[in-house]
């Protein structure tokens, strides 16, 4: 059990640390970076995807079966994520602000995203709790997925008037809460048995719904044919990193 703890505190402190990656994007122009961006969040989708179907969910139908209750609680996650960006304006954000792409309400960005990185924290805490090498693939997926996410989220700040120091001191804070929730997933698994049966299955479909609702539809924004193919393969190549992770088992 300290082993679990150790690996899901650095993994989450790890992924906090993501957040300081939107300095590194001032140096680039928005229409270039906008480029790189689609085809990270083709990457991202996959990985997640990959993650909730190669590792999350065949690992708790070997553990307890594939009953009603675990579509059950799949489809709790899916309903879940639903809510908290309909109610709670939780927006994951992959392209840069710009005129057409404005986000005038900053701090309710902030607390959207501490809310979602409060859940990547229980998500990544549930995965230790299953076994390490799944925990090490959804912290894999949840890294993928932050890296155009917070860069994102830089942006928004900056719109929004921060200064850069503030924006990643803000969006550093905010990613900490991840720290919380995996410490919360693991106080809860301690006192809970089988609490696993109920997160693995609801981690897969906060992760099918954040790769389908958020991230494939603004990868269908890019019509052109050769760009499309090149955002396929990143997909693809998100899903064989998540496969590749098996040897790890």
């Amino acid at each position: 059990m300290p082993n679990v703890w150790v690996y899901s505190l650095v993994s989450v402190f790890i992924v906090s640390l993501i957040s300081f990656v939107g300095i590194l994007t001032l140096s680039i122009n928005t229409k270039k970076l906008k480029k790189i961006l689609l085809y990270l969040v083709s990457f991202s989708a996959g990985a997640l995807f990959g993650d909730a179907f190669i590792h999350l969910l065949p690992e708790i139908i070997e553990e307890a079966g594939f009953g009603l209750n675990i579509s059950i609680y799949a489809l709790f996650g899916i309903a879940f994520s639903f809510v908290i960006e309909k109610f709670i304006h939780w927006r994951h954000c992959h392209i840069p602000n710009s005129k057409e792409h404005a986000h005038p309400f900053a701090m309710m960005n902030l607390f959207g995203d501490g809310v979602h990185n409060f859940i990547d924290g229980v998500i990544i805490g549930a995965s230790y709790l299953a076994s390490i090498p799944i925990g090490i693939a959804t912290t894999l997926a949840v890294i993928f997925h932050e890296l155009p996410q917070e860069i994102g989220d830089f942006g928004v700040l900056l719109h929004g008037g921060f200064s850069r120091a503030k924006a990643l001191l803000f969006n550093f804070i905010t990613a900490l809460t991840a720290v919380f929730g995996a410490a919360v997933a693991l106080l809860i698994g301690s006192y809970i048995n089988n609490i696993t049966t109920f997160l693995l299955p609801f981690a897969a479909g906060t992760f099918i719904y954040i790769a389908g609702s958020d991230l494939i539809p603004e990868l269908h924004k890019e019509i052109e044919v050769k760009k499309s193919l090149l955002q396929f393969i990143a997909i693809v190549l998100g899903v064989l990193v998540m496969f590749l992770l098996l040897f790890l088992e």
